[in-house]
């Protein structure tokens, strides 16, 4: 994760010491400052989770400050490296709410998208947090393709479309076990629909032909064996293909 929203703490407190000087003396309990200085030590000590409390802190206590909204990305991004995922959305969550045209958004879209990309699990299980991230980082490509994310984001949506296409060819194949055909029938058809550019559609298209041949549909089985053999003629699926007999798409071999 990028670290660029780390500012120079120095710098920093020398701006909001000006900033102090001209608003008539905020009476807090701390200064804006003092709160600062407390979560970038926290932060560079790896106390992610006190300094995200104190990030939270400054913007709160001063919401109308220049700062506000630099401090809602810092505590984002210290409950990220704290693991506390649903702590990091939620800040960004306030931070879209409040700072919809911020500079930083693309870079909260794709904090966002990490945290969820991060939770993603087994392929045999269910790929929900696959497909919010899957979402996160489509925006991000889609509303901001020049941002200095978006090419990470654009490589992470490709591994996610492949996650998401493997856990349905995981279900296809269970169906197919227990001979469900029209149900890996309609799962395939959707990888081939909706995931055309992954890894998964030279396997569906060659399972197609095999669910069609086992059902008796010679037609439907050769079609799909001919879209195999076109689309992906050095295809190790292909080659498989051409190992079966030669009625194995005509409906003949089940």
């Amino acid at each position: 994760m990028r670290t660029k929203k780390i500012f120079v703490l120095l710098t920093l407190a020398a701006s909001l010491a000006a900033c102090a000087g001209t608003d008539n003396e905020i009476e807090m309990d701390r200064s804006l400052r003092e709160i600062y200085e407390t979560a970038y030590e926290e932060f560079n000590d790896k106390n992610y989770e006190t300094a995200a409390a104190e990030f939270l802190k400054a913007e709160s206590q001063y919401p109308s400050s220049p700062w506000a909204a630099d401090a809602l990305v810092m505590a984002a991004y210290s409950h990220y490296m704290d693991k506390d995922f649903a702590g990091a959305i939620l800040v960004v969550d306030r931070f879209m709410r409040f700072h919809p045209g911020h500079k930083d958004v693309p870079y909260m879209l794709y904090l966002r998208g990490m945290c969820y990309y991060r939770q993603v699990s087994d392929v045999r299980r269910e790929p929900g947090m696959s497909a919010y991230a899957l979402q996160q980082f489509q925006q991000l490509v889609d509303r901001f393709p020049k941002s200095e994310y978006a090419k990470n984001a654009e490589n992470k949506i490709i591994i996610l479309k492949n996650y998401i296409a493997g856990k349905v060819m995981y279900s296809a194949r269970s169906d197919m076990a227990k001979e469900n055909w029209p149900s890996a029938i309609s799962r395939l058809q959707s990888v081939i629909e909706t995931a055309q550019e992954t890894a998964m559609t030279p396997e569906a298209l060659y399972r197609l032909t095999e669910c069609y041949t086992a059902i008796g549909l010679p037609e439907q089985a050769y079609g799909y064996s001919e879209m195999l053999r076109l689309n992906f003629p050095d295809n190790s699926w292909t080659k498989k293909l051409e190992k079966k007999p030669a009625d194995f798409d005509s409906g003949k071999d089940k």
